[in-house]
């Protein structure tokens, strides 16, 4: 247990730092030095994988895709409905005071620029919304990658994108992919108990 303890304390610390979520450190137990002999293992995952081919992660595309939608949808709505309130307000200028339709304009023109800034508004806030779908993503997926390091006995873990070379035999993509999957499902339930690893010898 304290080997599969050390390896999972040292993937998990490696994982957050390479996704920018905040590191755990914790000091060694006191006891004889034990030897690992796992240290040395090094496994790969296509991290971008791990987000689009899970249940979990495409769930959340799929509600950033639905959102996006909407608004897109919302916007040509309006822009439909500025342009002909714009065509009415041009074919009345030739009947109304000048005055009155400088003030109808100055008043339309407010309007406009309401409408895009508050349209504008609910676009950064879906983008800031995607952005922290993926670091929910993450740190909730962190965790059952480094159970799964601990199982596979590999003490580093990298993201593919970032390795000149590597052995196929080293990436566990899809291996992450059924493994958070099977403990995290599409995320609308409570992670469950994730798999215990095969007894070490």
């Amino acid at each position: 247990m304290a080997r599969r303890g050390a390896g999972a304390g040292l993937a998990l610390a490696l994982l957050l730092v390479a996704w920018a979520a905040p590191a755990q450190t914790g000091a060694e137990p006191a006891g004889p030095a034990v030897a690992p002999r796992v240290f040395s293992q090094i496994a790969v995952i296509a991290r971008e994988e791990l987000f689009s081919r899970t249940a979990f992660g495409k769930a959340m595309a799929a509600r950033a895709e639905a959102e996006r939608d909407r608004l897109l949808a919302e916007n040509q709505r309006l822009d439909a409905a500025l342009e002909a309130e714009e065509r009415d307000l041009t074919a009345r200028r030739a009947t109304m005071p000048a005055t009155d339709f400088r003030t109808a304009a100055a008043a339309f023109d407010e309007k406009v620029h309401g409408i895009r800034a508050a349209q504008d508004a609910k676009a950064r806030d879906l983008a800031r919304q995607t952005d922290e779908d993926r670091q929910t993503f993450a740190r909730t997926a962190t965790p059952v990658l480094a159970d799964l390091m601990a199982e596979l006995g590999a003490a580093v873990l990298l993201d593919k994108a970032s390795v000149v070379l590597s052995l196929e035999a080293v990436d566990i993509t899809d291996r992450a992919i059924a493994r958070i999957d099977a403990v995290l499902g599409d995320g609308s339930q409570p992670p469950a108990d994730p798999p215990s690893p095969a007894p070490q010898p």
